[in-house]
């Protein structure tokens, strides 16, 4: 049989924003952000590239490094933590697990001091918190089904997601404010780094305070089996259920795919977004930190408005949408560069407001297309296919700097690193648009 929904199941009742547990899972996206907000993009890593790493030490390759070991280790344990979490009815216990080892690492890196000894420490806990956020996700995407309905679920994504950029806005603000300029409110002391580091642990609190009501509010979900399962036994039957959802849901097996590359281009253009800045359009922390904020309010308009769009056209128009506006800007960038901080600011901006709805739409996609009971397993797949190649991103971003420098002969040439990124968005297109946008997901009598 092709998709039905029962009309006394709980997939088809209306479910709105307000519902208390459609409200805690969406405020999940705000308290996981001082992760990729802070720790990811804006300043963990600015911290440990300049503050940490000696001159000379060519930091941002080993943040590539960090980020590309980390990518490995997920591609091998996501879809089986998905698989035991859909079978075990443990998923938001395993959020839970991820979401405060995050913490935990939050906290470790206020002890990172701004001495080169450091510098292995930091970029462990760097490629560490990724592996856990990405697990984190497995989870939290596989909930969404259970707190929407099949015509909010588009808008209830967007949502979620722009929360939590609203999250980031404010972090940038307190960390700037309370912490980093001089005069600050908190009045830290700008010794050891202790301003920057302190804002860590502002993260980690945060995260606890506003995780709290996605582990009492929304329900767990039932076993499926109550047979224990080997985590050796997990990789075998994985193997098998890979072949059942081709058979299953092809077109979502097909998305996962496509997903993976035009995804890792999304993620360079946050990962690189900060370095493009500074070395390219010369700003200074502070000003990356005040880009920042702006950043999250256009990319947070843009994922709302394109949510509600999705429920709409469809998860898989909103996407290509976005994809096409996102090379439009990200070439408008590299065109128009000399004309100075005025088009890092426009189409910076522009790619941020893209951004957003594709990301939503993405895993709005996936919920949507995901057979019943089979959203974990599906989400891990998400995961690992987007991490098996999140090398893709740092190499052809530093390929086409390093080309561009052997042929122009400039020193500076940062802005080509925006070329190798447009690359993988157009052929993440490409493929996206070989994706039918209703597929028929088979139903087991």
């Amino acid at each position: 049989m092709t998709n039905r929904a029962n009309p006394t199941s709980p997939k088809a009742t209306k479910t709105k924003l307000g519902d208390k547990k459609t409200f805690a899972w969406a405020l999940w996206d705000w308290a996981q952000q001082p992760y990729p907000t802070i720790m990811q993009t804006f300043i963990f890593p600015v911290y440990l590239a300049g503050a940490v790493a000696e001159a000379g030490t060519n930091a941002d390759a080993l943040l590539g490094i960090a980020t590309g070991v980390a990518g490995f280790l997920l591609a091998i344990i996501a879809p089986v933590l998905g698989r035991r979490s859909d079978e075990g009815g443990r998923r938001k216990f395993w959020l839970m697990i991820s979401t405060y080892g995050l913490v935990v690492i939050m906290v470790a890196s206020f002890f990172v001091e701004p001495k080169a000894e450091f510098l292995i420490f930091g970029l462990v806990l760097y490629g560490l918190g990724s592996v856990v956020q990405e697990t984190a996700y497995v989870n939290y995407y596989a909930m969404l089904k259970s707190v929407s309905s099949p015509s909010t679920i588009g808008r209830i994504s967007g949502y979620a997601w722009g929360l939590g950029y609203a999250g980031g806005i404010l972090l940038l603000a307190v960390a700037l404010f309370g912490f980093v300029l001089p005069g600050t409110v908190f009045g830290v002391p700008a010794t050891d780094g202790l301003e920057v580091r302190t804002v860590f642990l502002f993260c980690a609190i945060w995260t606890v305070i506003f995780s709290i009501p996605i582990f009492t509010q929304v329900p767990e979900i039932e076993k499926k089996s109550s047979k224990k399962e080997s985590i050796f036994r997990s990789y075998v039957l994985l193997w098998a259920q890979l072949k059942s959802l081709y058979k299953q849901a092809p077109e979502t097996l097909k998305f996962l795919i496509s997903s993976a590359v035009y995804r890792d281009g999304l993620a360079g253009v946050f990962s690189f977004g900060a370095v493009l800045g500074s070395l390219a359009f010369g700003f200074s922390q502070t000003e990356i930190i005040i880009f920042g904020m702006a950043a999250n309010i256009v990319a947070g308009i843009g994922a709302v408005i394109g949510g509600r769009i999705d429920d709409v056209i469809g998860s898989r128009n909103v996407i290509a949408a976005s994809l096409i506006g996102l090379i439009i800007a990200g070439f408008g960038v590299f065109l128009f560069a000399d004309a100075g901080q005025i088009t890092y600011w426009i189409g910076g901006l522009a790619l941020c407001l893209f951004v957003g709805p594709a990301q939503a739409s993405s895993r709005t996609f996936v919920s949507r297309f995901a057979p019943e009971g089979r959203e974990g397993e599906v989400f891990g797949l998400y995961q690992t296919t987007g991490r098996a190649i999140s090398f893709l991103s740092g190499f052809f971003w530093a390929t086409a700097i390093t080309i561009a420098a052997v042929v122009t002969g400039e020193e500076n040439t940062t802005i080509y690193g925006v070329l190798g990124l447009m690359v993988i968005l157009i052929v993440g297109l490409m493929l996206l648009l070989r994706v039918n946008p209703n597929p028929q997901v088979k139903y087991s009598s």
